[in-house]
């Protein structure tokens, strides 16, 4: 009887940082410094540095070398883990991703195994004319759908807002993670009247020709009751 044999596996963390730019979604891609997939796009990522590295500090830690930016203040969380046995040519290879929803952020900058780093747009880089390393098309997929559904069931919708914002800045969020269009009214009733979403300032916008506006900031809840359903699922899609 053969002796089974504990396989020889590495681990690996990758990031899928999600923002809002220039008013459409954005994820931050590298341009891989080394083979394989030389040249070619990737989400930033790397080897756990050692045997006892802790994963969440593996993800902040390449953040950080990759991209100079810092993980202080963004909302990780594990999105899950991809291990097809051909995904890395090199060895198999198991990969922790994390999604992170943050808001406006510089330009990365890039370092570590990355040439370069920039904010990509969704849509761009899920095109299947865009070439990408690995299996991360796969989890950019993922981590969009994701962000998705918890913006219906969760408060993490202002994750992408500055710490204070106008209503309407949490609707057009809500626009551009969906790709769909939201009535304005309909929108501000749903979001005021969760208990603990939104905590009015008492702070207004600067008029400039348009009426003054209610600054919020992010309540202390972390769930929505009731759900705020995209229009698509909710079967309320064009009313």
């Amino acid at each position: 009887m053969a002796k089974w044999r504990i396989p020889e596996v590495a681990v690996a963390v990758d990031l899928a940082v999600l923002t809002v730019r220039d008013e459409a979604l954005h994820i931050l891609l590298i341009e891989r410094g080394l083979e394989p997939f030389l040249g070619m796009l990737a989400l930033p990522g790397g080897f756990l540095g050692t045997a006892e590295e802790d994963l969440d500090a593996a993800a902040a830690r390449e953040l950080t070398e990759e991209t100079g930016l810092s993980p202080d203040g963004l909302h990780l969380e594990q999105l899950r883990t991809y291990g097809r046995a051909d995904r890395d040519p090199r060895r198999r290879v198991l990969s922790v991703c994390y999604l992170a929803l943050v808001p406006d952020l510089p330009l990365p900058v890039a370092g570590g195994d990355a040439s370069t780093a920039n904010w990509v747009p969704v849509p761009e880089a899920l095109r299947s004319t865009t070439p990408l390393a690995f299996d991360h098309r796969e989890i950019i997929g993922d981590a969009v759908e994701r962000a998705r559904g918890k913006l219906e069931y969760t408060t993490l919708g202002t994750s992408f807002c500055r710490p204070e914002f106008t209503v309407s800045d949490l609707r057009q969020v809500y626009e551009i993670v969906w790709g769909e269009p939201l009535d304005p009214r309909n929108f501000h009733r749903k979001v005021t009247g969760v208990d603990g979403f939104l905590v009015d300032t008492g702070n207004r916008t600067a008029g400039q020709g348009g009426r003054p506006a209610s600054l919020f900031r992010a309540g202390p809840a972390t769930q929505l009751h009731p759900a705020i359903l995209r229009p698509s699922r909710s079967g309320l899609a064009g009313r």
